[in-house]
């Protein structure tokens, strides 16, 4: 049971990284998990990704760089994330009927590198998208599932959680982010002169509202690193306007349980 003071010292550093992801619309949250996790989680999905016919996106060579339905692919993905201090963020920042909605997988394998240009992360995973709708737009199809581009209001109402399984340096192509431009809605730009790279360890977790502006460059040429993440997007609510559903929803609020990786005791 934890004491007085650790409760009043916990509640210290969710409001700490509430204000920073409130201000600039991103965090990155230390030591999240350890190296021997990260390891076993990397192998893991790593083995869930090479038994999967359709989710990954794989080069001419067969490596996987891209996967999406990690949530189905890699189940573990659905419960990994209830390590603190993430549960206590996201409940302070999407309040708690928070849920799980999708999971991604990204890396850039050395020479195969890839980059994007600026942009904002708009579209989200539903059951259906032929539906009729006054809010939703700009109906596709990735991997199987029906994607759609959100309403503002849905897209204010999300933040994503980015495991890093690898050291995330001007090497291999991290992550640039626009500070505070998820204020400005949807508008995106052509990139900036306040545009700072998300660097960090194996085991830090990227906090980023969906609205922050950003962008990724190519790994540089001759490195040996690859840049492989796990993608988790969460949003406010089950509900969505017009009677849509999400494609997946797990509840947030399930307990205080922790994630133990197969085999650490």
């Amino acid at each position: 049971m934890s004491s007085p003071e650790n409760e009043a010292r916990r509640r210290s550093i969710v409001s700490d990284w509430y204000r920073h992801i409130e201000d600039d619309g991103y965090a990155v949250l230390p030591g999240v998990f350890t190296a021997d996790e990260v390891e076993t989680i990397a192998r893991e999905l790593a083995q869930a990704l090479e038994g999967s016919a359709e989710a990954p996106l794989r080069s001419q060579d067969g490596t996987v760089y891209a996967a999406r339905n990690v949530l189905q692919v890699w189940p573990p993905a659905r419960e990994i994330w209830r390590r603190e201090p993430l549960p206590a963020i996201l409940s302070a920042i999407l309040g708690p009927d928070f849920g799980l909605v999708r999971g991604l997988f990204f890396d850039k394998p050395p020479g195969q590198t890839w980059g994007l240009p600026w942009h904002k992360d708009l579209t989200i995973a539903v059951r259906d998208n032929r539906l009729p709708s006054s809010h939703f737009c700009k109906p596709t199809r990735k991997a199987g599932v029906p994607h759609v581009e959100a309403p503002l209001e849905v897209l204010q109402g999300m933040l994503t959680a980015r495991l890093h399984l690898d050291d995330m340096t001007s090497d291999n192509g991290p992550l640039r982010v626009i500070p505070g431009s998820h204020r400005l809605g949807k508008t995106c730009s052509d990139g900036s002169t306040a545009a700072l790279p998300i660097l960090g360890r194996r085991g830090d977790v990227l906090l980023i509202r969906p609205l922050v502006e950003h962008c990724s460059g190519r790994s540089r040429e001759g490195t040996t690193l690859h840049r492989r993440v796990l993608h988790l997007e969460f949003a406010a609510s089950a509900v969505l306007p017009d009677g849509y559903a999400w494609h997946d929803f797990i509840p947030g609020e399930l307990g205080s349980r922790l994630f133990l990786c197969r085999g650490s005791g």
